[in-house]
């Protein structure tokens, strides 16, 4: 399994349409990708134009190639894209452990 972590940073007083933007691509889009196995989104308290997506995978080509080559990311970017304040920070991580 592997978490994609994208850093979301959007435009000052669009959290509520990008709300709604972001789980329409997630529900829409995301979901129906191959590999794709859930999501969290978490809000900033703080930096409320600041959103920690997490997306989790099977494997690594699931995103980097199943789904960043094809025109599901496209249509992805047009959901969300226009929010972005700069094009979001994304990393990818294994699992190393957790709590029960």
């Amino acid at each position: 399994m592997i978490l994609e972590l994208a850093d979301i940073r959007i435009h000052p007083g669009q959290q509520e349409q990008f709300d709604a933007a972001i789980q329409r691509g997630l529900d829409e889009v995301i979901s129906q990708a191959k590999g794709f196995s859930g999501f969290k989104v978490n809000k900033g308290i703080e930096s409320p134009e600041r959103y920690v997506l997490m997306i989790f995978w099977e494997t690594l080509e699931n995103h980097t190639i199943d789904f960043r080559e094809s025109p599901a990311f496209l249509q992805w970017r047009s959901i969300v894209g226009p929010f972005f304040a700069a094009p979001p920070t994304v990393e990818h991580f294994s699992l190393l452990t957790k709590s029960s």
